[in-house]
């Protein structure tokens, strides 16, 4: 397996470890998980508890991109060694973007998010030749 596919897998799992996290919160906020209702019980988080919930969403929302990004380099025979140096800057930037969410600082979660759209891009790009 290629190192891109390896990254994919690692941002496949953030938004679970992010669930966990927010799951663990959410006892700490509210005092026990409801499982009939998780959706609404994480509506009335606060503070990390809420950020940790966009957090989630956010990675959720990174996925698809990253995904395509990844099969089209693949597909498209770009370079492996950029491509693999592409997917692990988005890896990071994905890490990076999770904490400085849940740590409220929103300049560095910008810059993060940034980061990682221009190594998505740069994947197909690189597919183009």
């Amino acid at each position: 397996m290629t190192t891109p596919f390896w990254c994919l897998l690692v941002v496949m799992v953030i938004p679970y470890l992010l669930s966990t996290s927010t799951g663990y919160v959410r006892v700490k906020q509210l005092g026990s998980l409801d499982n009939k209702y998780p959706r609404a019980q994480a509506a009335q988080l606060e503070g990390v508890g809420a950020r940790l919930v966009a957090a989630q969403a956010n990675a959720w929302e990174a996925l698809p991109i990253f995904t395509a990004a990844v099969l089209v380099a693949h597909v498209g025979g770009a370079d492996p060694e950029k491509s693999a140096t592409a997917a692990i800057v988005f890896v990071a930037a994905r890490i990076a973007h999770a904490f400085a969410y849940a740590a409220n600082i929103d300049v560095l979660r910008s810059i993060a998010f940034l980061v990682g759209l221009a190594s998505a891009i740069r994947l197909f790009l690189l597919a183009g030749g």
